[in-house]
């Protein structure tokens, strides 16, 4: 199970973590992923999906799943 938003795509990130002295390690960035069940009312059906807590906001903001998939673009 891949730690990828199934709606936005979000991935994880790189980066570092700095110490007081400026020491730099590598270290990631993982996307806060949540596993939310979701109600399309086109399909008449409900998907469980795995997505980041920023895409679940954003399907609240734009109305629902069917809504957020219309408005989106063909890329995302």
């Amino acid at each position: 199970m891949s730690r990828r938003c199934e709606l936005t795509g979000v991935g994880p990130m790189v980066g570092h973590n700095v110490s007081h002295s400026n020491i730099k390690t590598k270290r990631r960035f993982l996307p806060a992923l949540q596993t939310a069940s979701l109600a399309s009312d086109a399909l008449g059906q409900t998907f469980r999906l795995r997505i980041t807590n920023a895409a679940l906001r954003t399907l609240d903001f734009k109305g629902g799943l069917d809504a957020f998939l219309v408005k989106a673009s063909d890329e995302e």
